[in-house]
């Protein structure tokens, strides 16, 4: 799952996307409302963490642009301020949740996942195929009842391919959904971390490659 987080205090900034990556989601930054309304208007995120005083462009207008847009990303609205008119102009303005601040890490990231299962609400918690059960929010995957020890990218890549259902995953959505901005598309990163998922997932064989095409569970 991808995330966006648009804030202009560079150190919260950072401190979240390391949190939010540790949890095996794909993270980009962006310190103002202009970049930030850009990258939220070219890439399909599953959630847009969004301060509300932004420099350049005020994050109303960008949650106000976004939704007139048709996103469908679940929008998190951080603020400084704690009145509940401010909660309610937020919200009002099509933000799906509002977190003041200062706040807990652990909150941000439950109500991260909650509306990440929001804005695609036919994706259910946990994913089993096969034998294989993906809970994305615990990090966990097994297979048969072992613990298939996947990094955050395997599990990503895991999750993207069972949820897909038997479609053909491209290596391209793959880079888009499990990786982030400063993934280089023309590496092979896909195919190395795909060769080890496979490798941990044992036999019988469980994810099929589809020539030119990418890959799928069937």
């Amino acid at each position: 799952m991808r995330v966006l987080i648009i804030e202009d205090e560079v150190r919260l900034a950072t401190t979240l996307a390391k949190g939010l990556r540790r949890s095996g989601f794909a993270v980009d930054v962006a310190h103002d409302g202009d970049s930030g309304l850009e990258k939220a208007m070219v890439i399909d995120y599953d959630v847009v963490v969004l301060d509300r005083d932004l420099p350049i462009r005020h994050g109303d207008d960008v949650c106000r642009r976004l939704r007139a847009d048709g996103t469908r990303s679940g929008i998190l609205m951080l603020t400084a301020s704690v009145t509940i008119e401010d909660r309610v102009s937020g919200l009002a303005l099509g933000a799906d949740d509002y977190l003041p601040k200062p706040f807990a890490f652990a909150e941000l990231e439950a109500r991260v996942h909650a509306l990440s299962r929001r804005a695609a609400p036919s994706r259910p918690p946990v994913l089993a195929r096969h034998g294989v059960v993906v809970d994305f929010a615990a990090a966990t995957a097994s297979r048969d009842g072992a613990d298939l020890g996947l990094s955050n990218k395997e599990l990503g890549m895991l999750h993207l391919l069972l949820e897909a259902d038997g479609r053909v995953v491209s290596s391209e959505e793959m880079l888009d959904r499990v990786w982030d901005e400063h993934a280089d598309p023309a590496t092979n990163v896909v195919r190395v971390t795909m060769s080890t998922l496979r490798r941990k997932l044992g036999e019988p064989p469980l994810v099929e490659t589809v020539i030119g095409r990418g890959y799928r569970i069937s």
